[in-house]
């Protein structure tokens, strides 16, 4: 059989309550695993055929499971023990000290599902002792203490699944309003306060593409001035939703028909990320209407 460390499309996720399921569920979801939460440990072995037999039209799956499920501690050891012999299933072990999971809990005023009041820190004793036989069986033990969701996202990605996290790609879509909005913008910038070339005779029927259109646009009071501001926001903006995890973010420039201005400012925006490093395409959605 194929080692499970090698073989990363079945994965089952457990740990300490808040040491960071939630979120690897996520991050597992954006690399396009089909996560579940708690299903039962007796309905895995049934998921498990389902899966192999290719029942289910899912390639990736990813198990989230823990000790709130009624008979985690005394029936999962067994299940999973059975369910490597049918597939390459593969452990990952989240856990943090002991003072980080008492502030976190502290911090949300979640109650951890072993203390029933009790003091924190008694629960999360508790559950260390008692996951303690399940942790030797991991594949992979993940230390959250010290780990922002962010670089755990990342720990997951390149050193679990031995793989890079997806760059962020930016689209940027010129458009015309009166054509209506792009459905799929993350963010809409307005050029209609600037000059029409529309209203210029030998503009009117060139588009954007077009040196003279530019340089018209380019020249207009207050051009240079939003083109500035417009690159010191996307500086902010880029990094922060590429640390977020998002693949593509779509970002639309809009004037009256989406010919002259918006062409414009959507090309110089593209020129500026380029040269900031980002993977940057452009779509002229109204250029020829």
């Amino acid at each position: 059989m194929k080692d499970a460390t090698k073989d990363n499309r079945f994965l089952v996720v457990t740990g300490l309550s808040g040491s960071g399921k939630t979120v690897v569920s996520r991050a597992l979801e954006d690399l396009g695993y089909y996560c579940i939460d708690n299903l039962p440990a007796k309905l895995i072995p049934d998921l498990v055929d389902l899966w192999i037999k290719r029942k289910v039209e899912i390639d990736r799956v990813a198990l989230v499971i823990d000790i709130r499920e009624p008979r985690f501690l005394s029936e999962f050891p067994r299940v999973f023990r059975e369910i490597r012999k049918k597939a390459p299933a593969r452990l990952i072990f989240l856990e943090a000290s002991d003072e980080c999971l008492v502030k976190r809990f502290s911090e949300t005023r979640r109650p951890h599902p072993l203390s029933r009041g009790k003091p924190i820190h008694e629960g999360v004793r508790l559950e260390r002792k008692r996951l303690a036989g399940i942790r030797r069986m991991a594949d992979d033990i993940v230390d959250t203490s010290n780990l922002t969701i962010y670089q755990l996202r990342d720990v997951i990605a390149e050193r679990v699944l031995r793989r890079r996290p997806r760059p962020l790609q930016v689209v940027v879509i010129s458009f015309g309003y009166k054509h209506g909005l792009p459905l799929d913008s993350d963010f809409v910038f307005d050029t209609r306060f600037l000059p029409n070339p529309f209203y210029v005779d030998r503009l009117r029927a060139r588009t954007g593409k077009v040196r003279s259109v530019r340089e018209f646009v380019l020249g207009s009071p207050g051009a240079q001035g939003f083109l500035r501001e417009l690159s010191r926001f996307m500086d902010f903006a880029v990094p922060r939703f590429a640390r977020e995890g998002k693949s593509t973010l779509t970002v639309s420039v809009g004037c009256t028909g989406g010919r002259h201005r918006s062409v414009v400012v959507a090309e110089e925006l593209r020129k500026h990320l380029r040269a900031a490093g980002c993977d940057a395409k452009i779509y002229h959605r109204d250029l020829f209407k």
